[in-house]
């Protein structure tokens, strides 16, 4: 693939894309408008083009991007779904785009409406008794529910200095539970690649204040003794964090409450309609038993009459954990999801994404090994341990992946799997894009025992070819220096 050169490169000496009118004399003789000390001395190095070169680089530029739009991509734990297109549409309405959180609680009664009719889907959904829409993303979520359960263990005077998190945890887990003072104490998988009870039962003691849990775990696996690892966590005073990062995998089928749960942050921005990768927008909302609802951030949403009202009077409410209210448009977009799919919607959107990870875990069980002999639910992890033995890693794999027009799944995690491919394929995708990233990956299998030595040279078919990855962490640039350029 032909390489697109730098802007800079394309750049032609006195070249224009805007001729300003002379009367704008700021931009044609700046120095009749500014003083000299205000003025540079040297032009910058700007590159010179037509506004239809422009176009054509940044055009020409987006196409070389792989996005959950153009190609199939199967991250694993991030839920990239396609997000429908009347969702951004819907956000983007000038009643939800113009308004302003400095407005009287009267001029905002739209949006009052929406979040508290989120909040009460959101419970059914769970089977929690209230949210707070305020985090901003899924660690966000995390870091408020521990400063949660941190506040209620204090308010009772328990001593807890540990949290507890299975060793296929996500990183921010411990991460979460480290910013909130406590030791992080990591709990081992069973053979199978679930909790292992029995050093659960050795690790939980009086000062654990709770277990932080993601079910399905980061294998794609369902907690199957989940009411066992809930008792013995409450038994001994502690709490249970859900990680809902794969929450996916449950709509409709089980309430997050049910399986003992006292406190849930979600993505809605994984399993609610918005476009998730970049960085963000993101919207990780925090669900809590009855008990928990007086440490939730301020304020919450409530309804006097027919009037929606701002709370700020929670007895022992952490506070804020964001300014204003939330991040609005994600919540417009959750809701306008959720509304048109319904609830018999919702839970196909479970049932097609376990299908559709059991689909690809059996065509392809016979090519690379599976982290787990248990049937999966919303995502499959495979291990690419047997091509590592012929010369062939994950890394070279999903480089291969590349040239195919396939997104990499996710590699190298959870952790404890060696060389691991973890595939979500999500609820959006049909069968045909199924079948032929199940041939890709077949002909990939196939050619890493025939010709190993040829995946050291993929991508080819993209314009930079295998980049020194090692080398670039060791020394980025992290300044380009532009060459000269004309006047």
């Amino acid at each position: 693939m032909k390489s697109e050169k730098l802007i800079f490169e394309k750049s032609q000496n006195n070249r224009k894309g805007v001729l300003p009118p002379e009367e704008q004399s700021f931009l044609t003789s700046p120095e009749k408008i500014f003083s000299q000390g205000l003025l540079r001395k040297h032009k910058l190095p700007l590159p010179c083009l037509s506004e239809l070169d422009v176009i054509r680089h940044y055009t020409r530029l987006s196409q070389l991007n792989f996005s959950v739009d153009t190609h199939f991509y199967p991250l694993g734990s991030c839920t990239m779904k396609y997000n429908p297109k009347i969702s951004e549409e819907l956000s983007m309405l000038e009643e939800f785009k113009n308004i302003h959180p400095y407005q009287q609680e009267e001029d905002i009664q739209g949006i009052l409406e929406l979040m508290f009719n989120l909040e009460k889907i959101l419970c059914e959904i769970t089977g929690m008794h209230r949210f707070c829409l305020q985090p901003s993303a899924g660690a966000h979520g995390e870091l408020t529910g521990m400063l949660i359960i941190g506040k209620y263990h204090r308010l009772k005077k328990h001593k807890k200095t540990k949290v507890l998190v299975p060793d296929s945890s996500h990183g921010t887990n411990p991460a979460s539970a480290s910013m909130c003072g406590y030791k992080v104490i990591e709990i081992k998988s069973n053979s199978e690649g679930l909790v292992d009870i029995d050093e659960l039962n050795r690790e939980m003691d009086d000062e654990v204040a709770c277990l932080m849990l993601t079910n399905p775990n980061t294998l794609g696996l369902f907690e199957e003794k989940i009411l066992d690892i809930k008792d013995i966590v409450h038994k001994k005073g502690g709490l249970l964090y859900y990680d809902g990062a794969n929450l996916n995998a449950l709509l409709g089928i089980c309430k997050i409450r049910d399986m003992g749960f006292d406190v849930i942050h979600m993505n809605l921005h994984k399993t609610f309609s918005t476009p998730h990768g970049g960085g963000g927008p993101g919207a990780g909302p925090v669900g809590v038993t009855e008990e928990l609802v007086e440490f939730l951030p301020v304020p919450l949403v409530e309804k006097n009459h027919n009037h929606f009202i701002l709370n700020y009077k929670l007895k022992n409410s952490i506070g804020r954990v964001r300014s204003f209210y939330a991040n609005i448009p994600v919540l417009v977009k959750a809701y306008s999801y959720i509304l048109r799919l319904g609830k018999e919607g919702l839970k196909r959107v479970a049932l097609y994404s376990v299908l559709n990870a059991n689909y690809i875990r059996e065509k392809l069980k016979s090519y690379y090994n599976v982290a787990s002999p248990k049937p999966c639910m919303h995502e499959v992890v495979f291990s690419a341990i047997k091509q590592k033995q012929q010369g062939v890693s994950a890394l070279d794999i999903a480089k291969k992946l590349i040239d195919e027009g396939i997104h990499p799944p996710t590699i190298y995690f959870p952790l404890i799997v060696q060389e691991a491919l973890m595939i979500e394929p999500t609820e959006t995708e049909n069968k045909e894009t199924l079948d032929y990233f199940i041939e890709i990956m077949i002909k990939i299998a196939k050619e890493a025992e025939t010709s190993p030595e040829n995946f050291k040279n993929y991508p080819k078919n993209t314009p930079v070819s295998r980049l020194d990855e090692t080398q670039a962490a060791r020394n980025p640039i992290l300044k380009w220096q532009s060459p000269p350029l004309g006047d």
